[in-house]
């Protein structure tokens, strides 16, 4: 190798290590946290008290589907039970009824899972929302450079903020 060009390696060389140094120096300075989102949306108490919600305006229409389904097993029961001593057309005209009763059951709880899953998903908006809100407003709050969400393999305790993000929800209740 000649001189001119060992020059040049060593000088390439040089700058490779000043380079890395000054990004380490930088890095140094970058304050960096970690934000466990699937975890806040199941610990934040807006999540609980918007499930518990939930469950209070559904209920009724739950009961309600139960209440129809016994009575689809009561009919159910009553023509096995009494279907030998039935007439045709009685037995019929029953037979008539549980169809009409299973496909009104199947209809009501296909809306009532459709009614349910956009209530869910529309309380999960508004606390999904919530959350970023609160992220963003604590990284101001204490300076963050950058707040690390989704996607993460490993974060150590020294950058995770979930319980911080977890408590200004509580806050907020």
């Amino acid at each position: 190798m000649s001189k001119s060009k060992s020059v040049i390696s060593i000088a390439g060389l040089c700058a490779l290590l000043l380079a890395v140094s000054t990004a380490s120096v930088q890095a140094q300075t970058l304050k960096v946290g970690f934000v466990n989102v699937a975890r806040v949306l199941d610990q934040a108490p807006q999540a609980q008290s918007a499930s518990r919600r939930i469950e209070k305006e559904f209920a009724p229409r739950d009961r309600e589907l139960i209440a129809q389904q016994k009575e689809l097993r009561k009919m159910e029961d009553r023509l096995v039970k009494n279907g030998a001593v039935m007439s045709a057309t009685e037995r019929e005209r029953q037979t008539v009824d549980i169809r009409k009763l299973r496909r009104e059951i199947r209809t009501n709880q296909g809306e009532f899972r459709e009614d349910l899953n956009l209530a869910r998903s529309q309380e999960m908006t508004k606390l999904q929302r919530r959350v970023v809100q609160v992220i963003k407003d604590l990284a101001k709050a204490e300076k963050y450079d950058l707040i690390i969400g989704e996607g993460v393999i490993y974060a150590g305790s020294k950058v995770d903020i979930t319980n911080k993000v977890l408590s200004k929800l509580k806050a907020l209740k």
